[in-house]
């Protein structure tokens, strides 16, 4: 159990696993999340890894990702029991963050390069974005819409922004399930949440400060307290 000091650190060290399946941008979510360890005072050990047995062991999971749906999970199933592992480990109650393709992983299914099943935590499908006029993909900064209150958007600020690269996006989402959204060409899902598991379409290592206070607040999350109807 995780303990704290009388000024809330925590004190037990914690092991953030960032998946390694040829997804992208590994070391960028390894070096934010190891940023955010510091800017927070959390004793943390990040590590980039596909070995099942330590994503068992991890504190938390990262799963990072660049790309097409298709070939990230393709990637994720080309590893003897790495996806296994995820589900275990998350199912057993370590927080999940999804990061771009990450995210989009978290859906029922995939259409890009053919429909491809998902890891089914989140309804909906990942479809091509429809914006007419504007360009696609959507490449740069936009703005943050938060549609409920979170632990995970605690602290962003008035107007908070993202940096996005994505031309697919989660449709058919659950209100529900939505933190944030942003807007291009209408609203896309920008956050989701589901109980311990939550994704970014943005890619947080990208976003400077506010990616770093969602990235630290990630590592302070404590979905099960919050369960609990205790405040984290």
């Amino acid at each position: 159990m995780t303990t704290k000091s009388p000024d809330g650190v925590r004190l037990e060290r914690q092991l953030i696993v960032v998946i390694d399946y040829d997804g992208g941008n590994l070391a960028s979510a390894a070096r934010a999340a190891t940023r955010a360890a510091e800017m927070v005072g959390v004793d943390a050990e990040v590590v980039i890894s596909n070995d099942p047995g330590a994503v068992r062991q991890a504190s938390r999971i990262v799963l990072p990702g660049q790309g097409a749906f298709a070939d990230c999970a393709r990637g994720l199933a080309a590893v003897p029991g790495l996806r296994a592992s995820i589900e275990d480990a998350v199912d057993g109650g370590s927080p999940f963050l999804g990061i771009c393709v990450g995210m989009q992983l978290m859906a029922e299914r995939g259409l890009e390069h053919g429909a491809t099943q998902g890891l089914g935590w989140i309804a909906g499908e990942i479809a091509p974005m429809e914006a007419p006029g504007l360009r696609l993909p959507q490449m740069g900064w936009n703005e943050l819409t938060l549609t409920r209150p979170h632990p995970l958007t605690e602290g962003l600020g008035p107007a908070p922004h993202g940096y996005f690269v994505h031309s697919y996006a989660l449709t058919g989402a659950g209100s529900g399930d939505l933190l944030a959204t942003t807007d291009y060409g209408g609203a896309v899902p920008a956050i989701v949440a589901r109980g311990n598991r939550a994704g970014t379409q943005f890619h947080v290592e990208k976003s400077q400060a506010v990616g770093l206070k969602i990235m630290a607040n990630f590592l302070l999350w404590e979905p099960s307290r919050e369960s609990e109807g205790v405040e984290a």
